[in-house]
């Protein structure tokens, strides 16, 4: 329904025509001047009334300020920290499914550790096998946080990061402090 770039922002009640947004965009380099959407401030788009909001490229960007008027009930982080602490917890408060960064955002962690091991073993893959091995760990990710969350009834977020704490207070049991 709407999206955005470092220029502006654009929406459409009906749905955006992705691709003919993208070749817009391969022309002009932006989203902003698209004849098929309404252009509206960028922070508006975190505001608008759709189901799942993917908060992408920009850090700090739901804030105690505006968590508030947030009308998804999903949000998906695709930034580095684009949700603040304190709209977080507000977030929370309102019912907000928070698929953090640390796990919406790790495919290209996961991916760049693929390439890697593949450079220490000199042995290539296939685009295919490693579109299989990230779906294969990002899905592990997935279901592993979740089902901490649900035992613990943590959000996602504090599910995630604990697990993260274990393991490397695990690593550091068995490896001792300097591996």
């Amino acid at each position: 329904m709407a999206v955005s770039d470092q220029y502006g922002a654009i929406h459409r009640t009906g749905g955006l025509d992705i691709p003919a947004l993208e070749r817009y965009i391969a022309t002009t380099g932006t989203v902003r001047g698209f004849r098929d959407a309404d252009e509206i401030k960028p922070g508006d788009l975190l505001e608008l009334d759709v189901d799942v909001l993917l908060p992408c490229a920009a850090e700090g960007v739901i804030t105690a300020d505006n968590a508030h008027r947030i009308k998804a009930q999903v949000i998906v982080e695709g930034a580095n920290g684009p949700t603040t602490p304190d709209a977080d917890a507000i977030l929370g408060r309102n019912g907000v499914l928070v698929v953090p960064d640390i796990l919406a955002n790790a495919g290209g962690v996961v991916v760049s550790y693929f390439e890697w091991v593949q450079a220490n073993q000199a042995y290539w893959w296939s685009t295919q096998q490693v579109e299989e091995r990230l779906i294969e760990r990002m899905l592990a990710g997935w279901t592993l946080v979740r089902d901490q969350s649900e035992r613990s009834g943590m959000t996602l977020r504090a599910a995630a990061t604990a697990i993260a704490v274990s393991r490397v207070a695990d690593a550091h049991r068995i490896r001792g402090l300097y591996p």
